[in-house]
This record gives structure tokens, C-alpha cells and sequence, in this order.
């Protein structure tokens, strides 16, 4: 039974990583223009948004992580464009991003390998839930309509397959519905499968497909097998090309591709490759913070640790000037102290943890662990009384977690390396 289960997390997990994974971002879903081999005349799901300002101003604020003011920007575009399904499509992304960020499951480190899988996140909002299933039944009913009356329209095609990856992101990181996430990602793929057939140009259509079989390539031989059973298959080589097309385009999800592509570029340790793509988004989208703060995680694991040291630096100076309003850049402070600390630096490290309660409003996670942290620190370099101290701040604010009852291991025996 339990190998069955892994099998199936396993098939989630490609699912999961096509619905943009990595900082978390799904495919847009903004439909291309102009008519398309047996589409019929233009309809609302078929409509043109290239030259919407409206949008390209949600779309900024959106990747810029001001989520309030891109929902409602995609608000206001869904109340002019009812009927379409790639407005409701936005209006999802948006609303499902802007709660796995409160819900802290945008570091981007949990996904360079398989562990986010059993991972829990803090619980999600029912009412944000609530939300977001109605967009999707929204998004669905209308892409039926469409399909019903041209099973060939690609746009509806494309859409249909955002509306269900975006959901298999949802079921798999909030409900953790595995089957249910299982079965929205195969579908996801076999739509946007369908548009290449019938629109082999519809370059945005191979983020989900290139995604899908990189990770279909990157599964062990009984994996492929049974994915093979079930008409799913892939190669790395294949995934790499189609998620290089799609970051090098110009079309709607060049970014979302490129910041796909940097997950599995540093999933095969070609961290400098990676690192150059996170540099473009960085100086695109100067209110991001996590764009910088990835690039100083490629230095890191590349080995340039003074770089990496400037870059977990800067982000964290940027906070502090007012540059991320709202945004959980103590996630620098983090970081930096993780490489002080593997260099054993322990005083640096020390000093690099306590950054985390100077952000404002700290995540309550990444605060915990800082401060369990410092204290491991500070037992390492003799100063118990203030080793004590972290510990007991640890246990005072959450007192369930495990990494309390890593703090009461310590207090009752002085942290070793």
C-alpha cells in the first residue's frame, strides 16, 4: 500500500510542478488572437487581450506579488468580459497565489527536490477555498459551452487545460487530493496535448506539456511504466526544449516559463543557466522579492559564496528601504544565515538569524525556525544563557510545532554539531 501511495505522489508531483511550482505561478491563460483552423467565428473565449491595459497593468502588479491590487484589477476585467473563460482564468490565478503566499508555500527551496510532498502548509482560508472552487466551476461551465459548440476551438482547449492545472495546484498544495490533483493534471496536459495537435504555433500550450515530460523523464523505470499504462510519457530532453520555447517567446506565459524552467535547470544542477534567468525577472519585476532571492540561492548552491552573501544582502537591504512592502523578505535573513552557517561562521550566523524578528511582521514559520536557529548558535559558541533564551522564545510562540520540541531537546541537553 504504501509504495502505491508513492507511486501516486509521485504522478502528483508532475502535476503539481506543470502548474509553475517553483514561486508558484500558473499558466495565465490569456487566450492568442486571430482565427485558428476549425475554430468558428470569434467569440468571448476567443477574444483578443494583447493590447488590454487593464490587464497588463494586473499582469505587473500580479508578478510584482501585489496581489490585492491585481485581483482587483482582474476583477474589473472579468465585469467587462463575463463570458470568458480566460478572465475567470486570471481572476483564479491570482486569488489561489495570493493565499499560498499567506499560507507560506512559495520557497521556492521546497521544490528543488521531491520533499514538498509531505509537507503541510498553514491551513488555507475556507473562505478563500470557497472562492476559488466557484471560479473554477465558473471557468469549466463556460469552457463546456464553448467546446460543446466547437470541440475544436483552441483557445476554449487551452483554457479548459489552465482551469485544471490551476485546480491540481489547489487540490494538491491546499486539500493535499492527491487522486483529485492526479487526475486535473493528466487532464491539463491532454488539453493543451489536443491544441498543439490542432495549432502546433500555440507556443504557450507547451508549458504544461514541457513540464509534464520532464518530469515524466525524470521519474525511475516502474514510474514511467505505469504512466505509460495510462497513456502518459516523457523526456527530460524533450520537457527542457518545449519550456525553452516557451521562456524565449514572447507570448503570455514566456515569464511562467521561465521561471519553470529555472526549477528544473536547478534540478539538474545547472545553477548558472538557472541563475541567469532569475537575474531577467529580477530587473523585470524590481518589487519581487523572491526573484533576487532565488538568484543568491543558485550562487549558493553553485559554490560563490560571497556572491551568494551580497545577494541574500541586498535583498534584505531592499526590504528595509521599503522596496517589498508587505512581502516576507526576512526570508533573506534566512538564507543568509544557512550559508554563514555551513561556512561556520557561527557568529554571522547568529547575527543573520536575528534579521528575521527586525522584518516587520515576520512569517511566523520562517521566525520560529530563525530563532531556533540562533539559539543552536549561540550554544555553539559557549553563550548558553542566550541559547536559552531563543529556545524559550521558540516554545512561546508555538509550543506544537517540531521544531518546539526541537527547542526542548536543547534546553534540556546544549545543542552539538
Amino acid at each position: 500500500m504504501r509504495s502505491g501511495l508513492t507511486l501516486v505522489k509521485r504522478f502528483v508531483l508532475s502535476g503539481s510542478l506543470s502548474c509553475v511550482l517553483f514561486l508558484l505561478w500558473p499558466p495565465e491563460g490569456t487566450t492568442q488572437t486571430g482565427p485558428r483552423a476549425g475554430d468558428s467565428a470569434p467569440s468571448a473565449a476567443t477574444a483578443s487581450h494583447e493590447h488590454d491595459p487593464l490587464l497588463d497593468a494586473a499582469s505587473e502588479h500580479f508578478y510584482n506579488m501585489d496581489y490585492e491590487r491585481a485581483i482587483q484589477d482582474f476583477e474589473k476585467l472579468l465585469d467587462r468580459q463575463s463570458n470568458d473563460p480566460s478572465a475567470v482564468n486570471h481572476l483564479l490565478s491570482a486569488t489561489l497565489m495570493r493565499e499560498l503566499y499567506r499560507m507560506g508555500a512559495m520557497n521556492s527551496g521546497e521544490y528543488a527536490n521531491d520533499s514538498f510532498i509531505g509537507n503541510a502548509h498553514r491551513i488555507a482560508d475556507p473562505k478563500v477555498k470557497e472562492r476559488i472552487k466557484r471560479l473554477v466551476d465558473r471557468a469549466e461551465s463556460l469552457e463546456e459551452q464553448e467546446l460543446k459548440s466547437n470541440p475544436n476551438n483552441v483557445d476554449a482547449l487551452y483554457a479548459r487545460g489552465v482551469t485544471r492545472a490551476q485546480f491540481a495546484l489547489y487540490t494538491a498544495l491546499v486539500e493535499r487530493a492527491w487522486i483529485s490533483a492526479l487526475r486535473n493534471a493528466v487532464g491539463a496536459r491532454h488539453d493543451h496535448e489536443r491544441v498543439l495537435e490542432l495549432d502546433p504555433s500555440y507556443v504557450d500550450a507547451k508549458l504544461v506539456v514541457g513540464a509534464h515530460n520532464y518530469v515524466m523523464g525524470s521519474l525511475p523505470w516502474s514510474a514511467k511504466v505505469a504512466g505509460a499504462l495510462v497513456g502518459l510519457s516523457g523526456t527530460k530532453e524533450k520537457g527542457l526544449e518545449y519550456l525553452h520555447e516557451v521562456a524565449e517567446s514572447n507570448g503570455e506565459n514566456s515569464v511562467d516559463g521561465k521561471v519553470v524552467l529555472s526549477l528544473f535547470l536547478r534540478r539538474e544542477h545547472r545553477y548558472d543557466e538557472a541563475r541567469v534567468l532569475m537575474h531577467d525577472l529580477a530587473a523585470s519585476y524590481p518589487r519581487n522579492y523572491l526573484f533576487p532571492l532565488e538568484e543568491a540561492n543558485l550562487l549558493r548552491a553553485s559554490g560563490h559564496a560571497p556572491e551568494a552573501e551580497a545577494g541574500y544582502r541586498k535583498v534584505w537591504q531592499n526590504g528595509r528601504e521599503g522596496k517589498y512592502p508587505n512581502l516576507h523578505y526576512e526570508l533573506a535573513g534566512w538564507g543568509l544565515g544557512e550559508l554563514l552557517r555551513s561556512q561556520k561562521d557561527y557568529v554571522g550566523a547568529a547575527d543573520a538569524y536575528e534579521l528575521v524578528s527586525e522584518a516587520p511582521d515576520p512569517d511566523p514559520e520562517t521566525l520560529q525556525k530563525a530563532n531556533l536557529a540562533a539559539g543552536e548558535m549561540y550554544d555553539l559558541l559557549q553563550k548558553r544563557d542566550l541559547a536559552m533564551k531563543k529556545y524559550e522564545t521558540v516554545l512561546a510562540e508555538n509550543g506544537s510545532t517540531p521544531l518546539a520540541e526541537k527547542a526542548r531537546e536543547h534546553i534540556r541537553e546544549a545543542y552539538r554539531e
